[in-house]
């Protein structure tokens, strides 16, 4: 038996040996789950082959497909815990440090502030302010309350560079100041405590616990309050940035010491509201910052309820499974039943137990015996299809599609297909094209999912695209000049080609293609090589996550 040693690095203990213990949360998911396929007679799909799992894992993890040489070396790996070992690779090796980040903050930047947040010019939000923090959120593993408390909470300037930078201002700051606060409202309680309240702004919701009055309450704490624009020099109208700052609530009565809210009710009868908790913890009732900063109590607040815990687990379980153990993931009411309710729980007391490590909870659902399933349903599983409205027993892994910032950064990674330039003139090429690609497929919004429907601007983005003909080059140096340098024969080189962009070897009929490729090219085995990789990125095959 292999010494195992413990290490402590930045206060997160970790295993260091190859022959690690399974981490007592991954027993209790499979125990949890298994439980659920016994009680509905499921067979589970077979485990996933190795490359499968990898090509999964390094997408949900840091943002993209493996790069040849990183799935030839998982592959070559024979310890029996070379899964555990990639995950501990890829969460905490510094050569992984810049993607892991760049990725996270991308996924929350999108759900933030959306997709199309901060990219028009007019927006008081930051997309770079907010980017930012997030990179360096993520990059040195702040625990998850603590990036939750800084979101909610946070003063400051919303540019880079500006007096007062905080790039945490970017969630609310373009919130705050319309509709009196409803959408900071309800886009913090739905985010972060899984409670959809938005619809309960002018009525009683009729199937939950939320009523007008809870909601109005919950919007009291963001009187306070503001978003100000801070204009260039020179007295210009153009504005240079924003700044969210708290200042003195008089309420609309005009009593600052009892800043009330008033609301009206369907009945045309108005009513008032003070802040108070989700849980029914009020806090005083008086307007001025001095006596009471109300967001900085929400915050102290969440930081205590055991729902910002669920929704937590929630939201991360479903971006690895692709379901949440509720859906809509963030609607997590009595109303609205999870599928799987000790495990969340288990999972949720877990994550603060560890005081709220992302990587911990990151490692906990992928090393588990259901992310690790291949993605077949078959005659052991066919009650198991959320897709019809079955409750997800995770009997298999739900394939799903690629995000467009995925497949950019699988196409650029993958094949070195990097444009030339500084970082930020890179980062801007790559904002261009994903603005170009979500324009094209309507997902601008920041939703669970993003689309791929086949449409005309789509096949002309990927077909003919200078993304995917930077990809496909056949240039010294390019990934197909490489890889025409490499293996014993074409047979070999045509494994690797399909390694690379599948996580497969090619079929027969692939083979066969091959071959009359290579005749119409006139023994050309690069341009041969080369007219199959662009076949291989531009299949459905390639954007499927699988």
């Amino acid at each position: 038996m292999a010494l195992t040693l413990m290490l402590s690095v930045n206060g997160v203990t970790r295993l260091s040996a190859a022959d690690t213990a399974v981490p007592p949360q991954v027993i209790s998911i499979n125990e949890s789950i298994e439980q659920n396929w016994t009680d509905y007679q499921i067979t589970p799909a077979p485990e996933a082959d190795d490359a499968t799992w990898c090509r999964r894992v390094h997408l949900d993890v840091i943002g993209r497909i493996p790069t040849l040489e990183e799935m030839e070396e998982f592959m070559s790996d024979r310890s029996s815990d070379k899964r555990a070992k990639l995950v501990d690779k890829l969460l905490h090796d510094d050569r992984y440090t810049e993607e892991y980040a760049g990725h996270w903050a991308t996924v929350w930047a999108n759900l933030l502030i959306g997709r199309s947040g901060g990219n028009d010019r007019r927006d008081l939000t930051s997309r770079d302010g907010m980017m930012k923090y997030l990179r360096d959120t993520f990059a040195s593993n702040k625990p998850y309350n603590k990036m939750v408390f800084d979101l909610v909470t946070a003063e400051g300037a919303s540019e880079p560079g500006k007096p007062g930078f905080n790039g945490a201002v970017n969630f609310l700051i373009g919130k705050v100041n319309e509709e009196k606060g409803v959408l900071a409202a309800s886009s913090t309680s739905r985010i972060f405590l899984g409670q959809q309240v938005q619809c309960t702004q002018c009525h009683n919701h009729p199937f939950n616990d939320w009523k007008q009055q809870k909601f109005w309450e919950f919007n009291s704490f963001f009187r306070q309050t503001r978003a100000l624009r801070r204009f260039g020099p020179g007295g210009g109208r153009d504005i240079d940035f924003a700044e969210l700052v708290s200042e003195d609530f008089a309420g609309e009565a005009g009593d600052p010491e009892n800043a009330l809210v008033y609301y009206e009710m369907r009945n045309g009868l108005v009513r008032t509201a003070y802040p108070v908790f989700t849980d029914g913890t009020a806090i005083g009732p008086s307007g001025f910052v001095s006596d009471v900063n109300r967001r900085q109590e929400l915050g102290r607040l969440m930081m205590e309820s055991t729902d910002l815990d669920k929704m937590a687990v929630n939201r991360f379980w479903s971006m690895f499974m692709g379901y949440g153990f509720t859906k809509p993931i963030d609607d997590m009411g009595p109303h609205n039943p999870s599928s799987h309710p000790e495990l969340l729980e288990k999972l949720a007391s877990d994550f603060r137990a560890s005081s709220y490590n992302v990587k911990d909870l990151i490692t906990w659902i992928t090393l588990s015996r259901p992310y690790g399933l291949a993605a077949v349903l078959g005659g052991g599983n066919k009650v198991d299809d959320p897709s019809i409205g079955e409750t997800p027993k995770f009997s298999r892994f739900y394939l799903r599609q690629m995000s467009a910032e995925q497949l950019y950064q699988s196409l650029v990674a993958s094949t070195d297909a990097t444009s030339a330039g500084t970082y930020e003139q890179q980062e801007e090429q790559r904002r261009k094209w994903l603005q170009q690609f979500v324009v094209a497929f309507g997902t601008d919004e920041g939703d669970e999912a993003t689309t791929f429907d086949g449409s005309i601007p789509q096949a002309l983005m990927l077909f003919n695209g200078e993304l995917t003909g930077r990809a496909t080059s056949i240039e010294k140096g390019s990934f197909i000049d490489r890889l025409s340098q490499t293996g014993k024969s074409p047979r070999d080189r045509l494994n690797s080609l399909f390694m690379a962009g599948l996580a497969r070897r090619p079929t027969k009929g692939e083979m066969s293609m091959a071959s009359k490729l290579m005749v119409a090219r006139k023994n050309n085995e690069k341009e041969m090589l080369q007219d199959l990789w662009w076949a291989i990125l531009n299949s459905n095959e390639f954007i499927m996550q699988h």
